[in-house]
């Protein structure tokens, strides 16, 4: 039930949750916004109507407009925002701690607002939230790895990871997790319309919001490609759903170092049509 309702006393009438409804299906009433009972399961549940509401007159799914955060004000200035994007380095070198736990499910929360196709909101984290955690996944993937080079079945492709096993293996340096105290991974159905792109924008939420919790991030293209492809046993470890694809993989923890500027890259690339 989406248990759309409109607090009469507070309602103006003007009409704003009408036209913004993207599957238009609120429509005035007997003078207030309504929707018809059989035009219910069209709704997005995007919650649109109860964002745009100027006086908090509208509930919808069961959600009250007082536990919302107000916008009125409470945006980041576009300098602020810009400095934070410029400024977000990767990191690959961390302390050996873990991040308060507190921390972890604040960031996951946050990052679960990123948006989804259709609004789907199918995304799953599939979080490492303790060292000792990551220390068995790593082991677990360095022995994977080992079976497929000493078995020589290691794709060619892939010949790369013969090389990170070896300095693994000979000096301790792990290549592929950065020895990051925590990792991310995104996934989704295979089956909703844009799984991929679901997982990517989530972790871009979470990477951004997390450096601005003064938590380090970076992208773990080789953990992904070593968790999906050459050990695939893993996901059954981290417990990633089989029908699920895997978007990609981040790693985080407290930065062993902070950088003090934003660099400077080049002009755009952009085409105008």
């Amino acid at each position: 039930m989406l248990s759309f309702a409109i607090d009469e006393q507070k309602c103006t009438k003007c009409g704003k949750c009408v036209a913004d409804c993207p599957a238009q299906i609120i429509a005035m009433t007997a003078g207030y916004p309504a929707i018809d009972p059989e035009n219910e399961a069209a709704c997005y549940k995007c919650q649109h109507c109860l964002a745009i509401c100027p006086t908090a007159a509208v509930t919808i799914l069961g959600l009250v407009p007082e536990n919302s955060r107000t916008l009125v004000a409470a945006v980041p200035p576009p300098e602020q925002l810009e400095t934070l994007i410029k400024g977000r380095r990767s990191v690959r070198r961390y302390l050996e701690e873990n991040v308060d736990p507190r921390l972890i499910q604040q960031l996951l929360d946050v990052a679960w607002y990123a948006p989804t196709g259709v609004n789907s909101r199918q995304v799953q984290f599939t979080v490492v939230d303790d060292r000792a955690k990551m220390t068995q996944l790593r082991e677990e993937i360095m022995a994977g790895l080992g079976r497929l080079v000493r078995e020589t079945t290691l794709p060619p492709e892939y010949e790369r990871f013969t090389t990170i096993l070896s300095v693994w293996e000979d000096k301790g340096v792990d290549i592929i997790f950065r020895n990051a105290p925590h990792l991310l991974i995104a996934s989704a159905p295979r089956q909703v319309v844009t799984p991929l792109a679901d997982c990517l924008i989530a972790l871009s939420y979470f990477d951004l919001y997390a450096q601005s919790n003064g938590i380090g991030t970076v992208w773990g293209g080789l953990a992904k490609l070593a968790i999906d492809e050459l050990v695939p046993d893993c996901r059954a470890t981290l417990g990633i759903p089989e029908d699920h694809l895997l978007g990609y993989v981040m790693m985080f923890g407290n930065p062993a170092i902070h950088y003090q500027r934003t660099v400077q890259h080049g002009p755009a690339i952009i085409h105008r049509m």
